[in-house]
């Protein structure tokens, strides 16, 4: 299953949410405080549970300085995923950011999970739209 979120625009340059992103340290912000528990992270990874997914983790697993950032779910991880953010600076205090989650799930689950997937992207590109860089 793959999903695509709504572009957002972003006011402030790409290497600056760039730089933000790439350090998991900065992502226990991002997420719903009432979904999220056990939170540990690093620059390159986190682990935490997520409710009602269970334990995860992600990693970095591709970088592009300012234009690409790709995860992907930690060896251990209960999910099968790929996540990219991608950004592209318009102007200097405009960056366009839309993310993509590819994950292997089984048709039952696929279908209970893809509209509160789709979602959260939509959402977390809200979230990135508004926060202060």
């Amino acid at each position: 299953m793959r999903l695509e979120s709504k572009i957002g625009k972003i006011n402030n340059s790409d290497e600056r949410v760039y730089t933000f992103l790439t350090d998991f340290n900065n992502f226990r912000e991002l997420i719903p405080a009432d979904k999220l528990q056990n939170w540990q992270a690093d620059e390159n990874s986190c682990r935490f549970t997520i409710h009602p997914i269970g334990e995860t983790g992600v990693k970095i697993v591709e970088k592009e300085p300012f234009k690409l950032i790709k995860l992907a779910g930690i060896e251990d991880s209960n999910l099968n995923f790929t996540f990219w953010v991608q950004l592209k600076q318009i102007d200097e205090k405009d960056t366009r950011i839309k993310l993509t989650l590819e994950a292997d799930l089984n048709p039952m689950f696929q279908m209970v999970a893809k509209k509160p997937l789709q979602e959260f992207l939509d959402k977390l590109v809200d979230q990135l739209s508004k926060y202060p860089f």
